[in-house]
């Protein structure tokens, strides 16, 4: 028995067998290097988006979206496929800079979905409207992928988000309003957090009915604010066997409605101070699922905080 709700069970329930994304990077900036909500980025930010090569214009987005899935029909046999605006802030463009990305991208044949990374100051109702109406006009599952990586306010100022828990909680409310699915990545082991915040950072993706979480450990690039300060030694990791029971312990408090598309990160090879302790990620997803069966416990096995708590005894 499944202990938590993965996303290949998901997209097997939703499309009725596997799809693939097809990852798409856009000529990059962002808000919170450009000067717009502060200069620098995050402290873990490099200067390079990972993943494809950038791409230069609406004609190579969709260029790029055919040969990639023409790859993946040819090496996986693949039929169905979610386009993904994976790095940066990929709704930090002009308006109509963004719909004709949008558009040119899902201008495909079998496209099922259509994924937005982007940060929670960067979500705006004209362009959710966009959005909205590609869902309608192309039948397609949209979703807004929010980096919010703790709900710790206080980190955020730490590690120079550019902005607060406030705003992330309004861009989810937005996006909810438009019909939109939302996705949040998290970082459970950031230097200064508690199992404390762990929970609290699933209890939050629970009460504001998040649809999908993706966790990742920190990672600790060479040329960032925070490798500098990695090798100062003014930060420590957590070991891995408590990274371990803190993604269990997540699991527990998090809503068996929310999918976990992610337990985590496969992370960089070159170029990092620190990256999963030096060990492979799938190895870690074993040890988390280990845990799981080891415990006997499951996701949302203690998620019993919502809908009042404190009075739920007077109606049993």
């Amino acid at each position: 028995m499944e202990r938590y709700y993965s996303y290949t069970k998901y997209l097997k329930e939703k499309f009725g067998g596997k799809v693939y994304k097809i990852p798409v990077n856009l000529p990059h900036t962002c808000p919170n290097r450009d000067g717009t909500v502060g200069t620098g980025g995050c402290i873990f930010c490099e200067d390079s988006p990972g993943g494809f090569v950038c791409l230069p214009d609406t004609r190579a987005i969709s260029q790029k979206v055919e040969e990639l899935k023409k790859y993946f029909q040819d090496k996986f046999k693949a039929q169905k496929f979610i386009v993904y605006f994976q790095a940066y802030t990929n709704t930090y463009h002009p308006l109509a800079v963004f719909r004709d990305y949008i558009l040119s991208a899902v201008d495909n044949t079998d496209i099922v979905g259509l994924s937005v990374s982007t940060r929670p100051d960067a979500v705006n109702d004209k362009y959710l409207e966009v959005l909205a109406e590609v869902k309608a006009e192309k039948n397609l599952e949209v979703d807004v992928e929010l980096g919010l990586q703790t709900v710790n306010y206080k980190n955020l100022i730490a590690i120079n988000r550019g902005h607060t828990l406030a705003e992330f909680i309004d861009a989810v409310l937005r996006i909810k309003k438009y019909g939109l699915n939302v996705t949040t990545h998290l970082i459970l082991n950031l230097p200064g957090e508690t199992l404390d915040d762990v929970i609290e950072n699933a209890k939050i993706m629970s009460a504001l009915k998040i649809d999908f979480v993706k966790l990742h450990t920190l990672f600790i690039p060479e040329k960032t604010v925070l490798g500098d300060m990695y090798r100062a030694g003014k930060i420590e990791i957590i070991p891995l066997e408590e990274y371990v029971h803190w993604v269990v312990t997540f699991l527990e408090y998090l809503s068996p409605e929310v999918v976990v598309q992610r337990l985590i990160g496969k992370g960089p090879d070159e170029g990092v101070l620190f990256s999963n302790w030096g060990v492979s990620w799938w190895k870690i997803k074993h040890l988390i699922e280990g845990e799981l069966e080891k415990r006997d416990t499951r996701q949302g096995a203690k998620c019993d905080y919502l809908n009042g708590k404190a009075v739920q005894k007077f109606l049993r």
